[in-house]
């Protein structure tokens, strides 16, 4: 190919500033489709077309008469159609995650996917239902983010920065006015505006907390009444105005600088005003002026930032979708993209280049012919030969012909000869992606990307293989992903989750089917969730595949938390068991006595010792009550008696202590436990005859419940109580020596010598020797026994 040939589709817009127009598909339903009688909306980065009939235009209609959305891919192969049963729409529009969004009058957002599949619906606001949306626009936030825009019957304006958490907000209010707006549109970089024109009146309005909107002066020298039409650059930095007197004025956003003002030649309001790049500006025109023959004039317009212009006419109509490095255009019958030719590929192919790069591909062209010329254009370069090689490998990459790929491939390989010590990786990587963007854009799929869209999705982590799958072309993405060496959790497990969910959605297939080829597909690899997929079939009804698949779930906790929300219990917990988690047992058994009918729930832990002996070990700590009734249950009546002593040590049950105690004694007897019916039988009396004591004293309250026989009968004691002492001995049968100690004890206590020593006297033949009792005497008062 020549260099005239290769630039045939290249026109000049201002000083170095090439732009090339050229065919992308021959479109698949050029037989079917008249885009003079629809409304059309593209997704971005060569996403795929819905249409819908345009309600404006009287058409002739078959059947129902019911609205139809089809959708189709990039080379207009047809995806899926579905019926509009829903109220009339104003705007529709595609996500960054390619789902067709339509806002309705009543401010309805409905969700689709492209497959025509509901998704999701939300209310804007119960402000803008009561109104009325007459016009609205989709945007990306500047968290990349999918937004929506609309302004209402009485001219407000409300935005949702994210359609997938939609938090309403009103912007500010244009000031009172009986003119109505002639054009907007929405600024979105550090924040999201909005511009409004009101005739020759500019405002932006903002949506802070003081609801500011301020009044701009764009510096157009040409004498207007309105501003008709506007625009804003992809990446909200350069603005486009378009005035009813048919002059275009470029600009910043700011309005601080103005970049030109252009003679379009037409006073009529464009159809579309659309941003090129960040570099040049399309205007597209579809007039109602018929021709002879009856063909309709439709003027497509290209301005440069610098005043530059350059017309093309099309026979029927056309629609613009806008991406990062240029337009692309959608006919009747053909597809194509509008872009500024890329540097490199300029350096090549401009006619007389002495660039590197165009030397070295003529060598290569030399060479294929067998022509002593290959070496004479080598010689020129021998100095520049990595330039020239990098050159071509960098231009290839912005190439959508085969043929071109390959010359400037060969080229490259061929330079590579004569460099010594070469690095390869670049080379072989731009053959790996030259191989994954041809097989994207191939008709069958449709997705007619450019390297530059693709190096900017994956820096927001859109890639190419998330817009496969989303188009269920499994086992090219599979393929892709295995050539790109991928990590297998991003590329291989990543795609085999979302196939498998794909197949789980298939109502028609039988589970055992499905269950055995998902399992035998996908193994036990790293980063695949089983949960996840058994998730997905359980949310389309298929209860009993989710149970299948979760069988091969190697995440005991993933696999007992989905069989719990299936209402599986009892295998959530022999799964739970025979993972060995303590934890995740309990976590079962607690979900299980909130779930489950208390009676239920007994018999079932019943039949599993492991969880019984949890589920008694956690309410030991936690509910005693609970734990009193599994023994009830067991008839396990030392265990019942245990239970209620031990409560009955709590200090703060002191008030309860007597009725424990008997409940223990009561269980004693049924299990036929005469010592520790007795034990507890004793332990009752002392209660109720500290209880009685507390009573009938003042100031003892809490002083004597919970005290021993031997510290009961010592307070007494104390308290010089001789009565209750007596009776509190016979009572209890405290023994004698016991009781004489206790005494002594008190007395030298209380330094009553003269009674201490009488008792001793008294009791000196039974007690101690003499000598013994001025020892208890000396440790009692810390006195020497030399001083006593």
């Amino acid at each position: 190919m020549t260099a005239a040939i290769l630039t045939a589709e290249w026109f000049h817009l201002g000083l170095d500033a090439y732009y090339r127009k050229f065919d992308v598909y021959s479109m698949a339903w050029q037989q079917e489709v008249n885009l003079d009688n629809y409304v059309a909306s593209s997704a971005s980065y060569g996403g795929p077309i819905a249409i819908r009939r345009d309600d404006q235009k009287f058409l002739k209609v078959q059947g129902s008469g019911q609205p139809i959305i089809s959708i189709f891919s990039g080379s207009g192969k047809q995806i899926a159609s579905f019926k509009w049963t829903r109220r009339p729409i104003v705007h529709m529009g595609w996500t960054n995650e390619e789902e067709l969004i339509c806002i309705q009058e009543d401010g309805m957002v409905v969700k689709h996917n492209m497959f025509g599949k509901y998704l999701h619906t939300f209310n804007i606001s119960q402000k803008v239902q009561d109104s009325k949306v007459i016009d609205a626009k989709i945007f990306t936030s500047p968290q990349n983010f999918t937004g929506v825009a609309v302004m209402t019957s009485n001219f407000k304006i409300f935005i949702v920065n994210n359609i997938e958490e939609p938090k309403t907000r009103q912007l500010s209010e244009l000031p009172r006015s009986g003119v109505q707006p002639t054009s907007w549109t929405v600024v979105s970089e550090d924040t999201t505006e909005i511009l409004v024109a009101r005739e020759y009146e500019l405002y932006r309005l903002k949506q802070d907390e003081h609801h500011t909107s301020a009044i701009l002066e764009p510096d157009i020298t040409n004498k207007y009444t309105s501003i008709i039409k506007m625009s804003v650059s992809l990446n909200a930095r350069h603005l486009a105005l378009f005035t009813d007197s048919g002059y275009l004025w470029l600009g910043s956003t700011d309005l601080r600088t103005k970049y030109c003002e252009v003679d379009c030649d037409n006073v009529h309001r464009p159809k579309q005003l659309l941003w090129c790049g960040n570099e040049a500006v399309v205007l597209y025109w579809e007039k109602d002026t018929f021709l002879a023959g009856g063909e309709k004039e439709n003027i497509f317009l290209v301005v440069g930032k610098h005043g530059e212009k350059v017309n093309f006419f099309y026979d029927s109509s056309i629609f613009l979708v806008p991406e990062i490095d240029g337009i692309r255009i959608v006919s009747n019958t053909q597809h194509e993209l509008l872009q500024k030719v890329p540097e490199s590929v300029q350096k090549i192919y401009r006619i007389n280049s002495t660039e590197p790069g165009s030397f070295l591909l003529e060598a290569s062209k030399q060479f294929q012919r067998g022509s002593h010329k290959a070496n004479e254009y080598i010689c020129l370069v021998k100095n520049d030969l990595e330039i020239a090689v990098n050159q071509c490998i960098e231009a290839v990459g912005y190439e959508f012909d085969t043929e071109i790929q390959q010359m400037l491939i060969r080229a490259a390989q061929f330079g590579k000869c004569f460099i010594p010590d070469a690095r390869s990786d670049i080379y072989v990587n731009m053959c790996r992606l030259l191989r994954v963007l041809n097989a994207v854009r191939d008709p069958k799929v449709g997705i007619p990307i450019t390297i530059t869209q693709l190096n900017y999705m994956k820096r927001r982590k859109q890639g190419i293989l998330k817009r496969l799958i989303t188009r269920n072309y499994y086992y090219l993405a599979l393929q892709i992903a295995k050539y790109l060496k991928l990590p297998e959790k991003e590329g291989t497990s990543y795609i085999l989750v979302h196939w498998a969910k794909y197949k789980v959605s298939q109502s028609h297939l039988e589970e055992e089917t499905v269950a055995r080829e998902i399992a035998d597909k996908l193994g036990y690899s790293s980063g695949i969730s089983y949960s996840e997929i058994a998730s997905t079939a359980s949310e389309y009804g298929r209860k009993k595949l989710a149970i299948k698949l979760l069988d091969y779930e190697s995440k005991a906790s993933d696999q007992v938390k989905l069989l719990l929300e299936l209402g599986e219990n009892t295998p959530a917990l022999v799964k739970a068991i025979e993972s060995g988690d303590t934890d995740l047992v309990y976590m079962v058994i607690l979900k299980l006595r909130e779930k489950m009918p208390l009676g239920d729930f007994k018999m079932t832990i019943r039949n599993f010792p492991v969880a019984q002996s949890l589920y008694i070990k956690y309410c030991k700590e936690h509910n005693t009550q609970a734990l009193n009734e599994i023994y009830i249950q067991e008839d396990d009546f030392s265990a019942q008696a245990e239970t209620f002593i031990l409560e009955s040590l709590d200090n703060k049950k002191n008030h309860m202590k007597d009725a424990l105690l008997t409940s223990a004694q009561e269980a004693y007897k049924k299990g036929r436990k005469d010592l520790y019916v007795a034990m507890c039988d004793e332990s009752v009396k002392l209660i109720r005859f500290q209880r009685e004591v507390e009573d009938k004293i003042p100031g003892t309250k809490t002083k004597f419940i919970g005290k021993s026989v031997h510290d009961t009968c010592k307070l007494l004691l104390d308290m010089k109580e001789t009565k209750l002492v007596e009776k509190f001995k016979n009572d209890f049968k405290i023994p004698e020596k016991r009781y004489w100690w206790v005494k002594i004890d008190s007395l030298a206590k209380q330094k009553n010598w003269t009674e201490w020593k009488s008792f001793l006297k008294l009791r000196s033949l039974q007690l101690v020797t003499p000598r013994l009792s001025m020892c208890v005497y000396s440790t009692i008062t810390g006195q020497k026994l030399s001083n006593i």
